[in-house]
């Protein structure tokens, strides 16, 4: 999920008439308080890096300079609430510094902080702006008595100014913010998809394998206690104990090809979907076209995710194509830097992210959690293409 630092179009500034509108007021009231602002803003800056310089040598600058930069992170917290309320600059709260429990210790927190680029873009913010306070002070008020005409004019010229100062310094890093925010989201993603595989891994343990195993080992208590009274019924129950063991071992076997298919390891994703396309209530062409050789091969993780997304898609393709299918296409190439998944069929269509029941969007949140991409192509009554993305990540030597 990504966040967006752009300024959306209704927070664009009204537009400007020669009469004194709400907004104008709002903009003059922000440009007279630049100068206390300003004033407050360099004070700090100049002694906080100037202290901090020159206690360097010390033990106790670079600790200095990391809280100065904490703090002037919060300055820029109050110049961004001053220009949401007066200017109507809605700008993103950059990410929170971890303190130094998350960050793995005092001093990657220490160097963390020290090379904060908001931070830093703050200090700027706050030096270049004490002339910038000190011009638009003087010609607001002046403005108020000898321009009161084009006054308006001038007021937007100079808040269009402050506007770009807010969003070009006091903005997070677009990048860097950008990529940690989708980093924390899909991490979540990951975790609630690990754990809830292990609740459908515990659940089919306990309701399939281990209760036949209980089964079994009372069915062979009986027959232990009946072998010598009634040798035929005993041979009975071990017979049926026999099918017992056969019935659990199918389910775990089910279970581990589920989990890792050993055809996966084994042989790679063309073998490993075949023997998934075996099992399609309609005929399934399978075509893959990758390098050969383990070493060709992509790395473990994205080869298990494209086992699994073309596992819950032909899934998808026994359960909702309906009856009027009569055929599906597995494609599987590789395009540069992507490992490329195509899933078709010819039944009655209708799929979408949205819709229950078909799990593509379990599925779309699988892939965005590694930078992959689910893209739906389903009119009703025309089939279902889905195609799916995923990084290619070469696979180390020796790793079959």
């Amino acid at each position: 999920m990504t966040t967006s630092l752009a300024i959306a179009d209704n927070d664009a500034p009204p537009r400007v008439r020669p009469v004194f509108s709400a907004a104008t007021w709002k903009e003059i009231a922000h440009l007279v308080t630049n100068l206390p602002e300003a004033i407050l803003g360099f004070v700090y800056a100049v002694v906080m890096v100037f202290t901090a310089g020159g206690l360097s040598v010390t033990a106790i600058g670079l600790p200095l300079l990391a809280v100065g930069l904490l703090l002037s992170r919060q300055l820029g917290r109050l110049e961004r609430a001053r220009a949401r309320l007066l200017l109507g600059v809605r700008v993103e709260e950059p990410t929170p510094i971890p303190g130094p429990r998350r960050s793995g210790g005092f001093f990657p927190w220490l160097w963390t902080s020290i090379k904060d680029p908001v931070g830093w873009r703050t200090v700027l913010y706050q030096l270049i702006r004490l002339p910038w306070g000190v011009l638009t002070f003087t010609v607001v008020l002046t403005g108020l008595f000898v321009l009161w005409p084009v006054l308006p004019y001038v007021v937007r010229l100079l808040a269009n100014a402050d506007r770009a100062m807010v969003r070009g310094l006091l903005s997070p890093s677009d990048d860097l913010e950008r990529r940690i925010a989708e980093l924390e989201s899909d991490r979540g993603v990951v975790v609630d998809t690990a754990a809830a595989d292990l609740r459908r891994i515990e659940r089919d343990l306990h309701d399939g394998a281990q209760a036949r195993l209980v089964a079994l080992a009372m069915g062979l208590g009986l027959a232990k206690e009946k072998l010598l009274e009634d040798p035929e019924g005993a041979a009975a129950m071990v017979d049926e104990a026999h099918g017992e063991v056969k019935l659990a071992l199918q389910e775990l076997r089910d279970l581990a090809r589920g989990i890792h298919p050993a055809v996966l390891t084994d042989r790679g994703l063309d073998a490993a979907l075949s023997s998934v396309a075996a099992r399609c209530v309609v005929p399934v062409k399978v075509v893959v076209d990758l390098p050969s050789g383990q070493e060709a091969r992509p790395a473990e993780a994205i080869e298990g995710i494209a086992y699994f997304v073309v596992s819950e898609l032909l899934q998808n393709v026994s359960k909702h194509a309906g009856p009027g299918a009569r055929g599906a296409t597995v494609e599987v190439w590789r395009a540069g830097a992507r490992l490329m998944l195509r899933v078709s069929d010819d039944g009655r269509g209708g799929a979408d992210t949205s819709s229950g029941g078909t799990g593509l969007a379990g599925l779309a949140e699988r892939l965005d959690a590694v930078d992959g991409v689910l893209v739906v192509d389903s009119p009703e009554g025309e089939g279902t293409v889905v195609t799916a993305e995923l990084p290619w990540r070469d696979r180390g030597p020796g790793r079959g």
